[in-house]
């Protein structure tokens, strides 16, 4: 039987316990986790205690439960796609306090943005070229709404992304694209030119096709300028706005 804190949250420590027996692999990936009469008796609390624990793991993409008469809680295995999951969450949360400014917002996407395109160049193979071009393609259509249209340039750099070999560098990627973008063009959107954005985004898949690093990171760099000057020039709009207003 483990030893827990009376005097602390019960079911935050049995979490911490068995994430802990994950993470050193006492508990191994797809590995069935005792039943909640088991785990009770383990640390000496309550069925539903042992189910409150159970949610903070489920929360945090550990665990997963399976119904049947195989059923039961599991341990996930290691997924990037989970994992992505998680930073896309806590990153849109940083976003929307304000911790995460534009200047970082910019920097992060330029720089991990070129060598995402670097790679591509390099690796991207017909498959890869046939993701970015269906993104690009659907990117494309004027009619789409502006709520689509962020959706479409996040698959454009996504698939770009995809098609590194460095899987930490796709991972991160997801919380990039799938975050910052999104978090620029709430604020920009209504002063942004779709052709504008769709033409550089074509020059880029150019370069990707011609390995020409250069000219897709020199399109990529101009993209990133505009966008920046776009969300600038919103900011200055709305600060306008505002001031407008509590003067009148």
């Amino acid at each position: 039987m483990n030893s827990i804190d009376r005097s602390q949250g019960l079911a935050r420590q049995i979490a911490d316990i068995l994430q802990e027996d994950i993470m050193q692999l006492r508990l191994g990936a797809a590995e069935r986790l005792p039943s909640e009469a088991e785990l009770a008796e383990r640390f000496d609390v309550s069925q539903p205690t042992v189910r409150e624990a159970m949610k903070i793991l489920a929360a945090k993409k550990l665990i997963r439960s399976k119904r049947g008469p195989k059923g039961g809680v599991f341990v996930n295995p290691p997924s990037l796609d989970i994992a992505a999951q998680t930073l896309h969450e806590t990153t849109n949360w940083l976003v929307s306090l304000g911790a995460v400014g534009l200047t970082d917002i910019v920097e992060t996407r330029r720089s991990l943005g070129r060598l995402c395109i670097e790679a591509a160049c390099q690796h991207a193979d017909r498959a890869d070229h046939k993701r970015i071009e269906a993104a690009l393609l659907e990117l494309d259509h004027t009619e789409i709404s502006d709520e689509d249209f962020c959706r479409l340039e996040v698959e454009f750099h996504q698939a770009v992304a995809a098609a590194s070999p460095n899987a930490m560098l796709r991972l991160v990627m997801v919380m990039v694209n799938q975050s910052l973008i999104p978090a620029a063009n709430m604020i920009s959107f209504q002063f942004r030119q779709r052709d504008v954005v769709v033409a550089l985004q074509r020059r880029i898949f150019s370069g990707i096709l011609a390995r020409d690093a250069a000219e897709a990171v020199a399109a990529f760099d101009t993209l990133i300028e505009y966008q920046s000057g776009v969300y600038n020039r919103a900011v200055e709009e709305r600060a306008a706005r505002q001031t407008s207003c509590v003067e009148g």
